[in-house]
């Protein structure tokens, strides 16, 4: 039987299969709100029979987007667009999830087809970002603002605030986003934090936002539903954040209530040296999973069927994100599910387009 296409529960929610689609940003909102693109991209991922589809990195307050064309959560006016979406992915059998996001210092971009590394100056409605020490990403970014604890505060009420619109629009997953260098990854990594309160310098006072978050999260969503956080688990860099720390920061986020740890790494500094290949990333989903006892997701190329089994066969991760290859191929678990034998079934609507033994 396949590892991959068995089922996978965490508290009340199973997901069919334990492929899971990886949120991806588009780039395609206006004020945050969903479009068409949303549904039919989020959707045709639920079709292709992901057990999982998380909607990408969506800003919890507006100075939180990567770029202004990034999804949002922060006003009540964003639910009904995204409930279109999470009921259209439901009615597949799939679970819709979402990550809430403050993309920090990296903030106000341009989208990667317009010179995507390229800051958005003001007269183009750029906006000051935001960190937790002034120091910016690369010599070519402004400086962010230093957030003050007043503004700190605010932060977790926004992310409380975005659980509960989350929760308004469908969604039955949250994985909150503390890697790639966005805010939470800033506050916990040595690279980008160099405050002298309790919210810097020790390794407990560093990890002590995305705490609070994620205890303010787990206190508004329901007790059935899962809760995921995303790492990056290494910076890839001397003096940086490493796999030993990822593993002390999942015990804790066990304690609280998180359901499973979303392994990826880097992006933090600029100049990283990052060795990519075919699941590289994967090691460090193995060494959270044995070593804080935590489910955990991995990531990072994995293209191929038989790849995705052999990590989940030999207990490195119990869930397996997918996401460039998930653009190329929306119907990777249809296909995958042929080369590996295993039963999975096919939208009603694509049954007799099914090859047959």
């Amino acid at each position: 039987m396949s590892i991959l296409f068995s089922p996978l529960t965490l508290r009340g929610i199973t997901f069919k299969n334990r492929i899971a689609v990886s949120p991806m940003c588009m780039y395609s909102s206006q004020d945050g709100f969903a479009t068409d693109w949303h549904l039919v991209h989020l959707g045709s991922r639920a079709v292709g029979g992901a057990g999982l589809i998380i909607a990408e990195a969506t800003a919890v307050v507006p100075e939180g987007r990567i770029t202004p064309h990034d999804l949002g959560i922060w006003k009540d006016e964003h639910i009904e667009g995204l409930q279109r979406i999470t009921n259209f992915i439901s009615e597949q059998g799939s679970v819709p999830g979402i990550q809430l996001a403050h993309a920090g210092r990296k903030a106000s971009h341009r989208r990667p087809w317009e010179g995507g590394a390229a800051i958005l100056p003001e007269e183009e409605n750029g906006w000051q970002t935001v960190a937790p020490s002034a120091i910016p990403f690369s010599e070519e970014n402004p400086v962010p603002h230093e957030m003050t604890l007043q503004e700190i505060e605010d932060f977790k009420d926004a992310f409380e605030a975005a659980a509960i619109r989350s929760l308004k629009a469908g969604f039955k997953v949250i994985e909150i986003h503390a890697a790639h260098g966005y805010l939470l990854h800033e506050f916990y990594s040595p690279l980008s934090n160099q405050r002298t309160d309790k919210y810097g310098g020790s390794f407990e006072n560093r990890i002590r936002l995305l705490l609070e978050v994620t205890e303010r999260v787990r206190q508004v969503w329901p007790e059935e539903l899962p809760l995921l956080v995303r790492i990056s688990a290494t910076d890839w860099t001397d003096g940086g954040w490493t796999g030993e720390d990822s593993v002390a920061l999942a015990k804790e986020l066990k304690k609280l209530g998180v359901d499973l740890i979303d392994c990826s790494t880097g992006a933090n500094v600029p100049r990283a040296s990052i060795p990519v290949g075919p699941g590289y990333q994967v090691p460090f989903a193995e060494q959270v999973k044995q070593q804080a006892g935590i489910p955990t997701g991995a990531v990072g190329v994995i293209t191929e069927a038989r790849q995705a089994e052999e990590i989940l066969a030999k207990g490195q991760a119990d869930m397996v994100l997918l996401a460039r290859e998930l653009l190329r191929d929306p119907y990777f678990p249809m296909h995958a599910a042929l080369e590996l034998g295993a039963e999975h079934a096919w939208a009603p609507q694509y049954e007799r387009a099914k090859p047959r033994s």
